[in-house]
């Protein structure tokens, strides 16, 4: 018999930023909402551990929060959350591009000295991004109309028939063709420096995508408009503090997120959500819906009875596809580092890359099933936006890496020097023997680095789908994002508009449109269908 404080209007599978949005949205218009997360603590892709030693706060996944504060449902929440100890720090210097030669380009929340920068790197490459920053912000409204809201919808199909009338329909199709353009050709054709190409190239790979990517120009000048705008915000005290003041947010509004709570089924009577079984065998009643943030192949294959869903749903979610795995690399350090530019130490998150061939090759690489032998490496610093998270004096690095295989899928090494296992999968071994290769690089780069390692946590492919049950084989994006699993085919299995084929179940997440990242979208437009 189900306990009476767990029944809810809502129930919610997971904790992540989705539905911790689409909870706190919920409990603030006097729903009662209960989230239910399999592990022992809320938050999905949000931690922050001591990975290393005492006093070293290191968030053990998502670390910046752009496209959170710049969410339309952040001047909902935001004030919300600040009453419950949210603070956000930033910086003037949200990212870089350094290379093993030393060289290196700042990005700055200032156009003016953007365009400066660019143009020191090559003479008219200022220039091309004034032209970029022009074009995309141009259709800033439509992109962002398309990516913030229901695609199935009235709202959608104004923005788009005021797009016909104002374009005309050829003019429409002109400019959705020049939105599939890859990043390789328009960093190749519109950039004469490898190091302002280094600078963009790197961050398609925080989209899910390659610079051979469809769309991947888009998302490519997309993320650079973001960080100029709202730099790169950090969650004083580490990322966790955004999970526990959603918590203390939804709590105070009388719902409840529950903890080393697995669900093991979700109810259907009569084709309708009804409420969820839990591994122990509590039932928890849903008295208005069923959210889901959870991949296609937990919803289809493990959470819903075969009997109750469509078979083309099922033969759509079995077919979905992840991406590639990631590692991360997390280093106490007793000292700053010493960058070969001292205003590197500045920048909240860099990358360390020979450019866009480098990125390609990798990518390739990974996808091929071979460790790159020559990695995108991430580097963010957090100490340089926030001192809290660290003693004094001391400092952090939080490193990742996009372009590997997934856990079962390793094949060699491209460099042919760290031995593989047979069966494709990753080992403690294999995954300190990668790491050790980009510690040497980082070591190469900064001469006061290797003796200021205080401690060092690795966490490879395995280690994250171990972590959360929705990053498959090391798939920190919810699966693919090409073209044929983006916007309406995200995922294909899903009808549109979060809906699935069962009424009462709406299922949200990365694995959703708009797709991955920390803005909390698909949890705020469901929440807006059950208000």
């Amino acid at each position: 018999m189900a306990a009476p404080n767990r029944d809810a209007d809502i129930v919610i599978i997971g904790s992540g930023i989705n539905a911790l949005v689409c909870g706190a949205r919920l409990a603030l218009k006097g729903k009662r909402v209960a989230l239910f997360e399999r592990e022992a603590v809320a938050g999905g892709c949000i931690r922050t551990e001591e990975l290393t030693l005492p006093g070293f706060r290191h968030d053990t996944l998502s670390t910046l929060y752009p496209l959170f504060v710049t969410s339309p449902h952040y001047a909902e929440l935001g004030p919300e959350l600040a009453r419950h100890g949210l603070r956000f720090r930033n910086t003037q210097t949200p990212t870089a591009s350094v290379m093993d030669d030393g060289r290196s380009v700042i990005f700055r929340t200032d156009r003016a000295a953007n365009i400066a920068a660019l143009d020191a790197c090559a003479p008219g490459d200022g220039q091309a991004y004034t032209r970029a920053m022009a074009e995309v912000e141009e259709i800033a409204p439509m992109v962002f109309g398309l990516l913030g809201g229901e695609l199935w919808s009235w709202p959608t199909a104004k923005l788009l028939l005021g797009e016909v009338k104002r374009r005309g329909p050829k003019g429409l199709g002109r400019l959705f063709g020049g939105m599939l353009r890859a990043s390789r050709d328009w960093l190749r054709s519109e950039f004469a420096s490898p190091l302002s190409q280094a600078l963009f190239a790197p961050w398609v790979l925080h989209v899910g995508l390659s610079p051979e990517s469809s769309a991947s120009a888009l998302m490519n000048r997309l993320v650079l408009m973001s960080l100029e705008a709202a730099g790169s915000p950090m969650v004083e005290g580490g990322s966790a503090r955004i999970v526990e003041a959603f918590v203390r947010l939804i709590e105070e509004k009388g719902g409840r997120v529950h903890t080393n709570a697995d669900v093991a089924e979700i109810l259907v009577e009569r084709g309708r959500a009804t409420g969820i079984r839990l591994g122990d065998g509590e039932i928890v009643r849903a008295r208005k819906a069923v959210v889901a943030s959870v991949t296609p192949t937990q919803l289809y294959e493990r959470l819903l009875p075969a009997s109750a869903t469509p078979e083309r749903a099922r033969s759509e979610a079995k077919a979905y596809r992840y991406g590639r795995g990631e590692m991360q690399i997390h280093l106490a350090l007793s000292e700053p580092p010493q960058w070969p530019d001292p205003t590197l130490r500045d920048v909240a998150m860099l990358h360390l890359s020979n450019g866009l061939e480098a990125v390609s090759r990798a990518v390739n690489e990974a996808e091929r099933g071979l460790l790159p032998a020559e990695a995108s490496i991430v580097v963010a610093q957090p100490i340089a936006v926030d001192p809290s998270r660290a003693p004094d004096g001391k400092w952090i690095f939080w490193i990742q890496l996009q372009e590997l295989p997934r856990d079962g899928a390793i094949k060699g090494d491209a460099a042919g020097l760290i031995p593989t296992p047979e069966d494709g999968h990753w080992t403690p071994e294999l995954r300190e023997a990668y790491a050790d290769r980009i510690v040497d690089r980082l070591c190469k780069l900064m001469p006061n680095l290797r003796a200021s390692i205080l401690g060092r946590h690795v966490i490879s492919p395995a280690d994250l789908a171990a972590l959360n049950i929705n990053l498959v084989g090391g798939d920190p994006y919810g699966g693919d994002c090409s073209l044929d699993q983006f916007m309406l085919w995200r995922p294909r299995a899903t009808p549109g508009n979060h809906e699935t084929p069962i009424k009462g179940l709406y299922q949200i997440g990365a694995s959703t449109h708009p797709g991955p990242g920390l803005g909390g979208m698909s949890g705020s437009m469901v929440a807006n269908r059950l208000t």
